[in-house]
C-alpha cells in the first residue's frame, strides 16, 4: 500500500489508523502506539513510546509502512498478534528489543456494537485483547523494561480525529481486567456523550455501552460514574494528570493529550447493593480530557440497520472504509 495509491482512493479525506500495547509488571509499565496518519498534503508514521516517567514520539516516512506474516511494520519495527520488536535509534532516543505474547482474551463482540455500522464516525473504537501473558525486554535508552510472566492489553482507533473531550482508562488486575471510555460524541449537527466499557471479573465478562442503555452520571475532577441498570462503575484517579502525548485531529498530530500508564486508580463495581469488584489500583492508565458535556442519545443511531457491515459509502465518508493493515484476525470472539 502507498501514499499514491490511498491518495487516489481517498483524496479529500484525513485519516489517522493506530494500535495500543500496554505491557505491565509489577515493577515496570511501558505503552507502544503505532499509527499511520494521511492529510490532504501528506502521509506518515509514528510510533510512540510511554514509560514510568517519560513519552517519546519519533516520525517515520509512509513509505516506510508495510505489512508481512501477519505484521505490521514500521522501518524495522514489527506489531502482531504474537508480540512486537523495537529498533529506535535517534540522536535523543533509543530503543530496542522484543516481547512476545500469549495467547489473546477477546471481548464476545465488537465494543461499539451498532454504532459499527454507522458512517461518518469521528473514531472507532476496537478492543483486541482485554489480558494476555507478556514475555520480553526492551530497552529505552539503555533501560531495561524486563517482563515474565507479565500482563499485557491491547486495543485500537482509527477516524479522523480523537474526540474533542473524553475519558479513558484500563487496568489489569488478579483475575480481571477492564477498559472504560466516556466521550463527546459528534454526529452531524448533533453531540452525545459515549460510554463503551468492558469488565472482565472471574472469566465473566460486563458490558457497558450507550447501547445497552449506560449513561455517564459524573464527570468530574478526574472522575466517572457510569450506570446501566443495575450495573454501575465508579473511576477516579488518585494520581498525577499524566505525561503529553501527541493525538490526532484531522489525521496529523497536531493535538496535546496527556495519559499516565501506571498510576493510582479507584475503582467500584457494583450490581445493585453487591460489590463485585473494589480495589485501588496502583498502576492503571488513566486519561482524562474532559471540561464536561452531556446530551441525549439521538434516535437516528438505532436506525443501523440500514448499513452493512464494513461498508463504504458510495459518496460519503465511513470510518469503516478507512484501508486498515492489521495483525489481528479479529478483536472479538466468534
Amino acid at each position: 500500500m502507498t501514499y499514491s495509491s490511498l491518495s487516489k482512493r481517498f483524496p479529500n479525506h484525513s485519516y489517522f489508523c493506530g494500535w495500543y500495547f500496554r505491557c505491565q509488571s509489577d515493577k515496570q509499565t511501558l505503552a507502544i502506539i503505532p499509527s499511520v496518519h494521511k492529510t490532504k498534503d501528506s502521509a506518515f508514521c509514528t510510533i510512540q513510546v510511554i514509560t514510568d516517567t517519560h513519552a517519546f514520539h519519533v516520525q517515520f516516512p509512509f513509505d516506510d509502512l508495510g505489512e508481512d506474516d501477519d505484521q505490521i511494520r514500521i522501518s524495522n519495527n514489527r506489531f502482531g498478534k504474537s508480540g512486537f520488536s523495537l529498533d529506535i535509534h535517534t540522536p535523543e532516543f533509543h530503543a530496542a528489543g522484543s516481547v512476545h505474547f500469549g495467547a489473546f482474551t477477546p471481548i464476545k463482540y465488537d465494543i461499539m456494537g451498532p454504532f459499527q455500522y454507522i458512517p461518518f464516525m469521528q473514531c472507532r473504537h476496537s478492543v483486541y485483547s482485554m489480558h494476555h501473558c507478556v514475555d520480553g525486554e526492551i530497552r529505552i535508552n539503555g533501560v531495561p523494561y524486563i517482563f515474565q510472566n507479565a500482563v499485557g492489553y491491547v486495543e485500537g482507533d482509527r477516524g479522523c480525529s480523537f474526540p474533542k473531550e473524553y475519558a479513558w482508562t484500563q487496568c489489569s488486575f488478579p483475575d480481571g481486567a477492564l477498559m472504560l471510555s466516556v466521550a463527546d460524541i459528534p454526529l452531524g449537527c448533533l453531540h452525545f456523550t459515549g460510554v463503551i466499557g468492558v469488565v472482565l471479573l472471574h472469566g465473566k465478562e460486563y458490558r457497558l455501552a450507550t447501547y445497552l442503555g449506560a449513561k455517564a452520571v459524573k464527570i468530574k475532577d478526574s472522575e466517572v460514574i457510569v450506570r446501566q441498570g443495575r450495573l454501575c462503575l465508579t473511576v477516579k484517579r488518585l494520581g498525577s494528570p499524566g505525561h503529553p502525548l501527541q493525538a490526532p485531529v484531522g489525521g496529523a498530530m497536531t493535538r496535546t493529550i496527556h495519559e499516565h500508564p501506571s498510576c493510582k486508580v479507584y475503582y467500584r463495581f457494583t450490581d445493585g447493593d453487591v460489590t463485585l469488584l473494589e480495589l485501588e489500583a496502583p498502576n492503571a492508565a488513566f486519561e482524562y480530557e474532559y471540561r464536561g458535556s452531556t446530551a441525549v442519545l439521538p434516535r437516528i443511531l438505532y436506525t443501523q440497520h440500514i448499513f452493512m457491515r464494513n461498508s463504504t459509502i458510495r459518496d460519503g465518508w465511513c470510518c469503516n472504509s478507512i484501508p486498515l493493515l492489521t495483525p489481528f484476525a479479529t478483536e472479538h470472539q466468534s
